[in-house]
């Protein structure tokens, strides 16, 4: 239900992009926008990864530079029969962690200095398990395009704002179509791509807690990671809000439009299928090689 759900909404969020073509040129415009469209997914699907860590300023690690951190990223990437990611670290004050790439075999994962600093290492080992669900899942490369699109369809709702309508002989609204393209479009495509984010999270925790076995050691880490992601704020994320998403808990502290369209469900209710996760397990799953 989770897939056909989320090819629905990535389906959706593709016709809108063509219904914003089509309403700024016509037949043409729509025929414009695919290609635009295909272009930009095309970009997305190949160098998305590297443009991420380099917004993060991320630096790879390995063995020797992080070997605690790596060792739990290869036990849980056998466990699961993932290839080995590769792993990253941002120098950042705020605890998070995301994952990106285009397959499993080209990702990677990324945690924040302050994560490694102030979660657990069991804790530590529910964020990595919940990021490697979202490589196995391909919840990367999904959230890429959804999020390219999304992007592109606020692209064309600003064209449509500073050249008016282009050529009106190919709009079929006329300025009425420039209006509805202006104000509603990007609010839909972020409404689907909220959509999106919340639904993959949910599958993530829920595929997190099947691999590790312990439901309650990201039930915990979301909590940890909440409550001081709350006080800190993350520059990098608040410079790119679109790349928000990505992130194991909203990086956001801006109001307005970060709060009211949120790229995450609610921690608590994440936590309560967590926990309810554990107690369908009797509440004493077997130790997993961390804890």
């Amino acid at each position: 239900m989770n897939v056909f759900r989320t090819g629905f909404l990535m389906a959706l969020l593709t016709g809108i992009f063509l219904v914003v073509g089509y309403l700024l040129g016509g037949g043409p415009g729509m025929v414009i926008a695919f290609l635009f469209a295909a272009g930009t997914n095309l970009f997305a699907y190949w160098d998305s990864d590297k443009m991420v860590l380099s917004m993060y300023r991320a630096r790879q690690v390995d063995d020797s530079s992080a070997p605690d951190l790596v060792h739990i990223v290869r036990q849980l990437s056998d466990a699961d029969g993932l290839p080995m990611p590769k792993v990253f670290i941002a120098e950042n004050d705020q605890p998070n962690a995301f994952a990106t790439g285009r397959s499993p075999e080209h990702a990677a994962v990324c945690v924040t200095t302050a994560l490694l600093n102030r979660v657990s290492k069991v804790e530590l080992a529910g964020v990595l398990a919940h990021e490697l669900s979202h490589v196995k899942n391909r919840d990367t490369l999904t959230m890429t395009i959804v999020a390219t699109l999304a992007g592109a369809v606020s692209m064309l709702a600003n064209f449509a704002f500073f050249l008016g309508g282009g050529d009106r002989r190919n709009n079929p609204l006329g300025f009425v179509g420039v209006l509805l393209v202006m104000l509603f479009a990007p609010i839909a495509a972020m409404l689907v791509q909220m959509a999106v984010s919340r639904s993959r999270e949910f599958e993530a925790d829920r595929s997190d807690a099947m691999l590790s076995g312990r439901p309650l050691w990201l039930a915990s880490a979301l909590r940890r990671i909440e409550d001081a992601a709350e006080q800190t704020e993350n520059p990098e994320a608040e410079t790119h809000p679109a790349t928000a998403h990505m992130f194991i808990i909203n990086p956001l502290h801006g109001g307005g439009l970060s709060s009211l369209f949120a790229s995450h469900p609610s921690t608590d209710e994440r936590i309560a299928r967590l926990q309810a996760m554990a107690g369908e397990m009797g509440q004493a799953p077997k130790p997993g090689p961390w804890g």
